[in-house]
């Protein structure tokens, strides 16, 4: 439910396939979770490989990818594994996509190099984090996690040579408990009870930052 509500408007797949388009190509997503993304990425994507530490994660990305179509499923792997050890080969990847999955600045860099290790020369990685300096949601954020500095890990990843977009996208869920539930799975209970109590209906602007870099 709260994976269906990010973005529904696709601004992060279009700004993604604007700066290198993953169809036809080796894709791997870092952190994939419950392995939501792994299927949109297979759609164009000639193989993906979805690496996950959390071995709950791992199984419910596993039952998920069973349940698609053959033609499908059979391009996509999932691995457990930890970005500071992917469980791949050197220079097998063209895309990585990781979206609030490790990469948060400083103290990533064990990960950062494991990129270099895997993405082929000409290959692009793709790290997805919250702006805390922008919107509704930002403001939130900065609200529940007061030591977040936006401004140490935007200077982090210029010193790694990475560009940044930032990008507006809406959260929205189809009803208002929904909205509930999913705001009581990103706060603690005090900052969750402050959003609700501020903020009415089922939608809220979200500012991201698109952290990128060409191999």
């Amino acid at each position: 439910m709260e994976n269906r509500g990010v973005d529904p408007d696709g601004v992060l797949e279009a700004a993604m396939r604007r700066l290198h388009d993953w169809a036809g190509l080796d894709v791997l997503d870092v952190g994939c979770g419950s392995g939501f993304h792994l299927p949109r990425f297979a759609a164009a994507a000639r193989r993906v490989v979805g690496v996950e530490p959390h071995k709950p994660l791992v199984r419910r990305a596993e039952a998920r990818v069973a349940a698609l179509p053959a033609a499908v499923r059979s391009r996509i792997t999932v691995l457990r594994g930890k970005a500071q050890e992917l469980p791949l080969p050197p220079a097998s990847v063209d895309i990585v996509h990781a979206r609030w999955a490790y990469f948060f600045g400083p103290g990533c860099e064990p990960g950062l190099a494991e990129l270099r290790r895997v993405v082929r020369h000409g290959g692009s990685a793709f790290v997805i984090d919250n702006d805390a300096t922008r919107s509704t949601f930002g403001r939130w954020f900065r609200t529940g996690l007061p030591s977040y500095d936006a401004e140490a890990v935007e200077r982090f990843w210029a010193r790694q040579g990475w560009h940044r977009e930032q990008l507006t996208m809406r959260w929205e869920q189809p009803d208002r408990a929904s909205f509930e539930a999913v705001v009581r799975i990103e706060f603690d209970p005090k900052t969750a009870d402050a959003v609700l109590a501020e903020h009415a209906g089922t939608s809220v602007d979200y500012a991201v930052n698109l952290f990128w870099r060409r191999f």
